[in-house]
C-alpha cells in the first residue's frame, strides 16, 4: 500500500524565481468521492490515472495509486470525466530537505489560486517553511482539486 504524506499551503510571495521547472496539467475526476477519489490527469504530453483514499484525520495522510497511461487513453477518459476540468501550471522548488515544493497556478475558473504542496517521509518531518509559504490548508476540503472542480475558486 502507497501513502502520500503530504501538507498544503497558500502562497504569498514571489517563488516563481526559485523554481527549477514548470509544466501544465490538466485533470479530471472520474469519482469524486472522498472515500475512492480517481483521477485522470494530462502532465504536458504524458497521461496518467491516480486513485485516493479518504484522507486522515489531520488530512496530512491518505492512500494513493498511480499508473502511467498513453496521453490518447488519458485523453479519452478525461472526456467523461465530471465536470469541470482543472488546469494549472506546476512550478517545482527544490528545498534544503532534498524535497520538493509543487506550487500549483490555477488558470481557468480557479485563476488567482496559488497552493503549495510538499509530500513528506513522515508525518512529523520538519522542514524549512521559505517566506513565500503562507497560511496552512492541509486538510482544508475547498483547496482539494476535486472540490475545486465543482467549487471552483471564482464561486467564492
Amino acid at each position: 500500500m502507497n501513502i502520500e504524506i503530504e501538507r498544503k499551503f497558500l502562497v504569498k510571495g514571489d517563488y516563481k524565481k526559485f523554481a527549477i521547472k514548470s509544466y501544465k496539467i490538466a485533470q479530471g475526476f472520474l469519482s469524486s468521492a472522498p472515500e475512492r477519489t480517481v483521477r485522470i490527469r494530462i502532465k504536458d504530453t504524458s497521461g496518467f490515472i491516480t486513485v485516493k483514499g479518504v484522507s486522515n484525520q489531520t488530512g496530512t495522510s491518505r492512500f494513493e495509486w498511480e499508473k502511467e497511461i498513453t496521453l490518447k487513453e488519458a485523453e479519452e477518459l478525461l472526456a467523461i470525466c465530471e465536470p469541470s476540468i482543472i488546469e494549472k501550471i506546476r512550478h517545482i522548488i527544490p528545498t534544503n530537505d532534498n524535497l520538493f515544493f509543487e506550487v500549483d497556478e490555477f488558470v481557468g475558473e480557479n485563476t488567482g489560486l496559488l497552493i503549495a504542496e510538499i509530500e513528506l517521509p513522515n508525518e512529523h518531518f520538519i522542514f524549512e517553511k521559505p517566506k513565500w509559504l503562507g497560511k496552512e490548508v492541509t486538510g482544508e476540503l475547498k483547496y482539494y482539486n476535486s472540490v475545486l472542480s465543482k467549487n471552483p475558486y471564482s464561486n467564492w
